[in-house]
């Protein structure tokens, strides 16, 4: 059974940092590509980030490029998102997503995604 577990979340003021992470477990993770998509209040999903399989290259949207990394450590089984310079309009619920099967370079698309991790900026 596939499970992915967020934790990191929480209330930060604007330009802090949270850094997500992501346990995996239940398919072998080093073959799929992981993603991250957020969900703020009262809109739809939106894809944030994705990192291919072996963790060479990675992908962001535009807006939280040079301020979001993604990162994994196929040794741990673990995702990781750093989050810096954080604003008002990064406030969701944040999921780690696991890429489709056979596609480990498409890091856009997935078919499973955790229960999610709330993250608030406020001041």
């Amino acid at each position: 059974e596939v499970q992915l577990v967020e934790s990191g979340g929480g209330l930060v003021q604007p330009g802090g940092s949270l850094r997500l992470s992501c346990a995996a477990s239940g398919f072998t993770f080093t073959s799929y590509a992981m993603i991250w998509v957020r969900q703020a209040p009262g809109k739809g999903l939106e894809w944030v980030s994705g990192i291919k399989s072996g963790g060479g290259s990675t992908s962001y949207a535009d807006s939280v490029k040079g301020r979001f990394t993604i990162s994994r450590d196929n040794t741990k089984n673990t995702l990781y998102l750093q989050m810096n310079s954080l604003k008002p309009e990064d406030t969701a619920v944040y999921y780690c997503a696991k890429g489709l099967s056979g596609l480990p370079f498409n890091v856009r698309e997935y078919d499973y995604r955790g229960q999610g991790t709330q993250v608030t900026v406020s001041s």
